[in-house]
């Protein structure tokens, strides 16, 4: 089962029914035919507990029963397509719903009074999220949030309702339609709250911690391998210079806190810095260290 998938069952499991939802419902999924005897409504889901809750909303509402169609899909993933289908009251829905207009192309845009409402904008969102909306999974560590629209005003009046709950909303046109996505985990977290969706939100923000977590250990890891690799170069080239000066001048005319530095860098090759500055008799700080082995090497890079 997908995240998106597990998000939407949960919110089908809250049991929540609200007017604006099955508006986002119908506007986002929904299309009408003619017949002799006058509109007719379909809505399409690839979900069956999506069609059943559609089927359950339009009874409850209007104490209607629609007809329940399914088939399946001439493609390779050949995915069940299931169909709520009306052919009474059809014009008194839409009109109730205010939806008439956008489905005469007269207003495809968002219902302003939406953005007036909050309660009614987290039904709208979650009935938006219910029919076209996607999350990436949270453990790839690439969010995204996307609801898609026939539309582009429709797209953007989604973003105008997701910036109203303080979310940063972006719009993306494409060729069937357009998109309004979210991309900040943060504001994928609050959209998960904003619909109701909290087991989801804190599955969510658990494999974010996660992903993390085990970025810093990785960070950290690598800075310790990088500064292992520097630490090795540094000495393996100060021994080098110190061999160098044994051969050509001899490590006994080197002054006695050169000789004593350089006696245990040869010994002890893997010694940090510190390690060094604790093996002297007269105790050194690891920058007085540096400063000798730094004179070591000017004095063999001028031989």
């Amino acid at each position: 089962m997908t995240y998106t998938t597990k998000v939407k069952e949960e919110i089908l499991g809250l049991k929540l029914s609200d007017k604006a939802e099955l508006s986002a419902i119908i506007k986002l999924t929904g299309s009408l035919g003619l017949t002799s005897k006058g509109l007719t409504l379909s809505i399409s889901t690839e979900n069956a507990k999506i069609a059943r809750h559609i089927y359950a909303l339009l009874e409850s509402f209007y104490q209607i029963t629609p007809e329940i169609k399914h088939h399946q899909k001439n493609n390779l993933r050949k995915n069940r397509v299931y169909t709520v289908f009306l052919e009474e009251a059809v014009e008194a829905i839409l009109a109730d719903l205010h939806l008439a207009d956008a489905f005469f192309g007269i207003e495809t845009g968002l219902e302003q009074t939406l953005l007036a409402d909050d309660e009614k904008g987290r039904s709208y969102l979650r009935g938006a999220f219910l029919a076209t909306g996607s999350i990436r999974d949270p453990e790839s560590g690439k969010y995204q949030l996307e609801l898609f629209s026939v539309y582009l005003d429709h797209a953007e009046g989604l973003s105008a309702l997701l910036q109203k709950f303080m979310l940063d909303a972006k719009v993306l046109e494409r060729k069937n339609g357009a998109v309004t996505y979210l991309q900040k985990a943060d504001d994928i977290m609050d959209f998960l709250i904003i619909i109701g969706a909290m087991e989801a939100k804190d599955h969510f923000e658990e494999l974010k911690l996660l992903r993390e977590a085990r970025n810093d250990i990785n960070r950290a890891n690598n800075a310790e391998t990088a500064n292992i690799a520097r630490t090795v170069s540094a000495s393996v080239r100060t021994i080098n210079n110190i061999s160098k000066i044994a051969d050509e001048l001899g490590l006994d005319n080197l002054p006695y806190e050169l000789q004593q530095i350089a006696q245990i860098r040869l010994a002890h090759p893997d010694y940090s810095i510190q390690q060094i500055a604790d093996s002297l008799d007269k105790p050194l700080t690891k920058s007085g260290v540096n400063h000798r082995l730094r004179k070591i090497n000017k004095i063999a890079e001028d031989l």
